[in-house]
């Protein structure tokens, strides 16, 4: 029997890289022509939310729909593709999927209860929309970039690493001025960040450079939110 220090972390991946890559194409297949839908109804919120924020107070109603939307692309992505795709060839893949319902029930609780407002203007809200449009319009083409075929592109609503940046491009626009809200908002934060972790170590495991950006998305969003305080 090998010694335990032999061990690489590709020893432990229960899949191929090749079958994971497969399973994007199999699903953009199974749901196609939603992608487009789903990224130009995902613009034309941004432009809304963009259009109301020197109103203050009138992008809170863009907000909740934002929220009630990305609510609606958790569950979808968990009940859509990590438990009937990615459960069969990673049993982990179970416990992100009740890990992606949870944040939906929670993203539900933030648009129909919560206190929220916008944030304040200035580098925050400015990463927020990048962040954003790398989840609607650069993310897909990270497949054609690293050699894989177009249809294996992951859209945001269909595959789980675009529709957690965009979430993360999301509270970044999103402030609370109550207690319960901003709890809330953590927990929010903390499901999303998880998740960029995991699914970049699975990546970088694989040897994909998508991993690094990843990182970088989580890091970039944590960066831009951390001299921000929200007041009571």
């Amino acid at each position: 029997m090998s010694e335990w220090w032999t061990y690489r972390p590709t020893d432990f991946l229960m899949f191929a890289p090749r079958t994971y890559w497969r399973l994007f194409e199999l699903h953009n297949d199974a749901w196609w022509p939603v992608q487009p839908l789903l990224v130009l109804a995902a613009l034309a919120w941004m432009a809304w939310l963009m259009q109301t924020l020197p109103g203050g107070s009138q992008g809170v109603p863009a907000l909740r729909v934002g929220a009630a939307g990305l609510a609606a692309a958790w569950a979808f992505v968990a009940g859509s593709f990590l438990l009937p795709r990615y459960a069969p060839i990673n049993w982990a893949a179970s416990g992100f999927a009740a890990g992606f319902f949870v944040q939906a029930l929670g993203l539900a609780a933030l648009a129909t209860r919560a206190k929220l407002r916008v944030a304040p203007p200035g580098a925050r809200r400015r990463i927020g929309l990048l962040l954003g449009l790398w989840a609607l319009l650069g993310h897909p083409l990270l497949a054609a970039a690293c050699g894989r075929p177009w249809t294996q592109a992951e859209v945001f609503g269909l595959a789980p690493d675009p529709t957690a940046i965009a979430t993360l491009g999301f509270l970044l626009a999103a402030d609370a001025p109550g207690r319960p809200a901003r709890w809330l908002l953590r927990w929010l934060w903390t499901v999303a960040l998880a998740w960029c972790a995991i699914s970049a170590a699975t990546l970088l495991t694989m040897g994909s450079p998508q991993g690094w950006l990843l990182l970088a998305a989580g890091l970039l969003a944590m960066a831009a939110a951390w001299p921000s305080r929200p007041s009571a």
